[in-house]
């Protein structure tokens, strides 16, 4: 539950970054749904519905997400999903109800760098980018290591590169939290992975060198690699020791669904 003193309709970015530093209670608003998950008094609502931050566009060689934008509006996205072999639809169609997905925002869902976030996992399985209004555009490999502070999450831009992507979870129910999260991509003969969901914040793990990810004893060698990179955690949904054997099959999935589309690919 949270109480808000003041809700305030940002005319532009410069008026909601002024109003976020002058006062740690001023908040940047979303779609509320995790903010209403806990108990606070905000001084200050701010809402960013006016500044035209609610599209997913695609320019040139990447493809422009507005902060705004909800879950479900990214999901569904056809070019997005059709680029990226279905990896962001799979991502996101777990997270609670189309209802709720609806509502929450791509910025309220990646700008906490929550450990449970399937958002997060996916992007830095891909080549993307933030744009923060203050700091400007990083990586968003080097975002999730930012401390959470003032500034503002405008965009998410997402390289077209013709990386191949596997999205991989676990959950006890369909809509619940992800026990483990992993996202695998592969890139001009490279292989990437992310764990999320550890329970900690999803990590990028894209140093280990898998030659033939259709050997299967170099597959295993690889997944053994990255495995003892990551470092899992318990909780109410799973233990270390399950998370770590978790891992282990998700990550072999997600090479052999990648083999596939190489072969499918080949076919055409």
């Amino acid at each position: 539950m949270f109480t808000i003193r003041k809700y305030v309709l940002a005319q532009d970015l410069e008026e909601a970054y002024t109003l976020r530093k002058k006062n740690k209670n001023n908040v940047i608003l979303g779609g509320t749904l995790w903010l209403k998950m806990g108990d606070r008094s905000i001084q200050n609502g701010i809402d960013l519905s006016r500044l035209s931050l609610n599209q997913v566009e695609e320019e040139g060689d990447s493809f422009c997400v507005g902060c705004m934008c909800s879950l479900r509006d990214l999901e569904t996205n056809q070019a997005l999903n059709q680029y990226f072999q279905g990896a962001m639809k799979e991502a996101l169609r777990h997270i609670v109800g189309v209802q709720f997905r609806n509502t929450a925002t791509v910025g309220g869902s990646l700008f906490p760098r929550f450990g449970f976030s399937d958002v997060l996992t996916i992007m830095l399985a891909l080549d993307s980018y933030v744009e923060l209004y203050d700091r400007g555009v990083i990586p968003m490999k080097e975002f999730v290591a930012l401390p959470v502070d003032e500034d503002i999450l405008t965009t998410v831009f997402i390289k077209k590169d013709n990386r191949k992507v596997s999205y991989q979870s676990h959950r006890i129910t369909e809509t619940d939290f992800a026990v483990l999260t992993c996202a695998v991509s592969y890139y001009k003969g490279k292989y990437s992975v992310v764990l999320g969901a550890r329970p900690k914040q999803a990590v990028l793990i894209d140093n280990v060198e898998l030659k033939d990810g259709k050997n299967e004893q170099e597959v295993e060698a690889f997944i053994a690699q990255v495995v003892d990179q990551v470092e899992f955690g318990s909780n109410m949904r799973g233990s270390r020791e399950y998370r770590k054997a978790l891992a282990k099959v998700l990550i072999r999935r997600g090479i052999r669904e990648i083999n596939e589309m190489e072969e499918e690919g080949q076919e055409k």
